[in-house]
């Protein structure tokens, strides 16, 4: 009995390293790498070039100086999403239920990143990029935390093939559902009214999760708007486990959190 689990203990590991070496990037595709230099396997420097050139050169690779403040200002104020912000607690409470307790030291790392990035799962490391450079208020690293900790979720239970674009789509539709898509920032952007949010709702979930594919694979707008049609009914319908879509300015955040304890995503004395 013991072989038999040992050797699909071992079949499971050579699944998951084989997708981990299809996730490298390369120059035809980058899976999203480009943005996060630090991890940019492509563009390492050389371990015989001095201290100060390594570090002009990931300067010039980023755009960033690396300014500590900035790294510690990102680590409090990650800190602070996971005390205080109850969207953030309830992933985390949901991803601990699962058997796949987040450590902040271990799986969230706060890194230099190019422009238009604010943050990143990364499932080779099973690691949450927050940029510090592009994420400097506490709000917005919520909703990085909260964004990102959907795909560590989604990763956790259904063990996501980030190789599979369609699987991409859904994670990133289910990420956008729970983030960004508020009624406040459509009705300023023109995009809705009280009167068509749930259509607008929708629209907005398609564009980020149209936007955030096309920054990690290398498809056309068509390719990607085909593969996010395809399975956005499926994926906008599944709000585990947030339960609702969480509505900005509102008490729905709260809400879930509270009803989280009821559907086991926290421990009793928690």
């Amino acid at each position: 009995m013991s072989n038999t689990k040992d050797t699909g203990a071992n079949e499971e590991k050579s699944q998951e390293q084989l997708k981990k070496e299809k996730l490298k990037p390369t120059e035809e595709e980058d899976y999203g790498y480009y943005f996060y230099p630090d991890r940019d396997t492509r563009s390492k420097v050389d371990e015989d070039k001095s201290f100060l050139s390594k570090k002009w050169e990931k300067f010039m690779r980023s755009g960033y100086s690396g300014d500590s403040g900035d790294q510690l200002k990102c680590e409090s104020n990650v800190i602070w999403c996971k005390e205080n912000d109850s969207q953030v607690k309830l992933m985390l409470a949901a991803l601990k239920s699962k058997g796949c307790e987040i450590n902040l030291g271990r799986h969230i790392s706060c890194e230099p990143c190019r422009e238009r990035c604010n943050g990143g799962y990364d499932p080779n490391s099973n690691q949450i990029v927050v940029c510090q450079n592009n994420t400097r208020k506490k709000d917005v690293c919520c909703s990085v935390l909260a964004h990102e900790l959907t795909h560590a979720y989604d990763n956790c239970r259904a063990k996501v093939d980030f190789t599979d674009i369609e699987q991409v789509a859904c994670t990133e539709i289910r990420a956008s559902n729970f983030t960004h898509c508020s009624i406040a920032t459509s009705m300023m952007n023109g995009e809705a009214s009280p009167w068509n949010y749930k259509e607008a709702h929708q629209l907005c979930v398609k564009n980020k999760a149209l936007h955030s594919v096309l920054l990690v694979r290398n498809v056309t707008m068509d390719e990607a708007a085909t593969v996010v049609d395809k399975v956005f009914d499926k994926c906008y319908a599944d709000l585990e486990p947030v339960g609702r879509i969480p509505r900005k300015y509102t008490r729905d955040a709260y809400l879930s959190f509270v009803e989280g304890r009821t559907h086991g995503y926290f421990d009793k004395d928690s």
